[in-house]
Formats: structure tokens, sequence, C-alpha cells
């Protein structure tokens, strides 16, 4: 693969994850300025030539203690339109960790669809592809972008470490979801890990309602009595979802149990709470940035699998093979 007209981008806020990722491609990360204004303004440039370029510009957007999740975005936008400004041929937005995609669906009246409104955001400003990793729903997403979208599925790291990690575990295996809406992900890597490990592995599932922040329901759907169980989500935000699955599992008889989640925001103290849990492990990718040190939370990296995926776009495909 040709690397002359490649650039990969991020904000500061991404950069590690964006050094990681240019790594793997055997380049440096592309050269920007990111400059504030006392009155809270900002401006961002390349300061690598990027005319007639195949672009990358990577970035997760999310709220921490620097900078609001509207302050990465309105970033993001701002540098993509420079970007084609400048005579970028082409620029991809890599958002590992996509905001806003939660509301995908009206459930009450006179709701937002937000991550509709995202979509025409990121295509006012020119984007030519959108790219991320397990939206909290895939349909919703590739629904929402008129340019090109890939999906990306965090699956296959989690199948080698659970693979790994149960690996002659004599208990009956379950991999369960902790709500309903997630059964299709959790399935779908339940029958990945079967064929890996070469074993039935049953399913269950979680009931879970919410309304206006609060969490209902908890009743368990499926047999985990005496079993190894791997709850899979797409995200850890507050950490109650996990908790209240916890509990129903624990409570059916489950022998051990562990986590893995595409995206750790662990938000509201959630750390602490899901170190009070009776969790044997918990893992999450770095799409978000984890601390350094992080208890009893592992982390898989997501590098390799971004930087493929450039890789194949650059290149000229096979990239929708990875979606899959």
């Amino acid at each position: 693969m040709s690397t002359e007209k490649l650039r990969v981008f991020s904000l500061e806020a991404g950069a590690a994850l964006a050094d990681a990722v240019a790594a793997e491609l055997g380049i440096a990360r592309a050269r920007h300025e990111e400059r504030d204004f006392t009155d809270g303004e900002h401006k961002l440039r390349p300061l690598d030539d990027v005319e007639g370029a195949d672009v990358y510009l990577l970035q997760s957007l999310y709220g921490d203690n620097h900078s609001s999740v509207d302050d990465k975005l309105i970033r993001l936008l701002f540098f993509i339109a420079t970007l084609k400004d400048v005579g970028a041929r082409r620029v991809t937005a890599v958002v590992p960790y996509l905001c806003y995609g939660r509301k995908d669906r009206r459930t009450k009246l006179r709701d937002p669809l937000s991550n509709r409104y995202l979509a025409s955001l990121f295509e006012a400003m020119g984007t030519d592809a959108a790219v991320t990793l397990d939206a909290h729903n895939q349909a919703a997403f590739e629904n929402a972008f008129r340019c090109r979208s890939l999906h990306l599925q965090a699956m296959p790291l989690f199948v080698d470490y659970a693979a790994q990690a149960l690996k002659g575990e004599e208990r009956p295996l379950v991999v369960a979801s902790p709500d309903v809406g997630g059964v299709k992900r959790a399935e779908a890597l339940r029958s990945a890990l079967g064929e890996k490990l070469g074993r039935q592995i049953g399913r269950a599932f979680v009931e879970k309602y919410r309304s206006e922040g609060q969490l209902s329901g908890g009743t368990l759907v499926g047999d985990v009595r005496d079993a190894a169980v791997l709850i899979v989500d797409d995200l850890i935000s507050g950490g109650g979802t996990i908790e209240r699955a916890t509990a129903a599992l624990h409570n059916a008889g489950a022998a051990r149990i562990l986590v893995a989640a595409s995206h750790g925001q662990f938000s509201d103290g959630a750390r602490e709470k899901l170190g009070g849990l009776p969790l044997d492990a918990v893992v999450v990718t770095d799409s978000l940035p984890q601390p350094t040190t992080s208890g009893p939370i592992s982390i898989l990296t997501c590098a390799p699998l971004l930087a493929e995926a450039i890789r194949r776009l650059h290149g000229g495909g096979p990239a929708c093979e990875l979606s899959l």
C-alpha cells in the first residue's frame, strides 16, 4: 500500500490513539495547530500539506474534564471543513466512539432523532466517509448517513479475549446481553466464541426498561446456574445496566461473571460501582481514553482494527468485510 498521499490527523484529545493507529500504518501522525482564544473560540489548521491527499481524521466524541462532547464535535466538524477547503481529495471521519448514538428513534412524543441530525452536520462539512466502532444501533448509524459509512465491530477482540480467559473452563458457558436491545450483538459473539472454543454456549438476557434516566426491570431469561457468564454490551457509562444485569445473574446462581464492553465511558463513579460487584473481569477497548492504572478493568486496543480499516479504504478495499 502506498502511503505517499495518506494522512492521519487527530485533535489533541485523540492523539494517543491516533499515534497508535499511525504506527500500525507505518507513518507518523500528521501535524496540526490547535489554538484556543481567550473568549472560548478556537481554530485548527493542518501544518502538513493535504492537497490531493486521502485524509483520515480520528477522534472519539465524548465529554471529559477538559472539554464537552459538543466542543470536541464542533472542533472536529470545523477541521473537516478546513481540510476540504485546503485541497484534501477525500476526508474520512474515523470516530471510534460516536456521540448522540443512543437517540436513534422516537420513543416519546416529539422526540429528536439526534443521530440523524449528527450525520447531517458531518455531511454539511464535506465528509466523504464516516467510520465508527460498535455504534449503539448499527442499522440506525448506517441509515443516518448519505455519505459512505463503515461500522467496525470489536467482537473479534472480545472473542480472542474470552477464548483465552475461559480456556479450560469446565463449567457451562453462557453469553448474556444486559438488555433486549443487545441480544443480536450477544448472539453474534456467542456464535463466534462457540466456534472458536469448539463447544456449545448458552444464551441469556436481562429485561431492562429506561425512562427519564431511571432503570427498571431485571428479570433474567435463560439458565445460568453454575455457569461462567460473559456479559456483552456496547457501552458502560454510569454502570447501572451492568450492575442490574450482574445482580440478576448472581441471584440466578452464576458461578463466574465477566463483562466485555466496546466503550468504557465510566461516568458518575462507575469504576467504583463496578469494583464492588461480583465480577471476575471487566474489559473494554481504548476507543475512549483510559487511565494508565485501571484497577480491575482491562484494556484491549482497537488501533490495529482502525488501522486495517484505513488501510483498506485507502487501498480500495475490501473494507466492508470488517463490518460483518
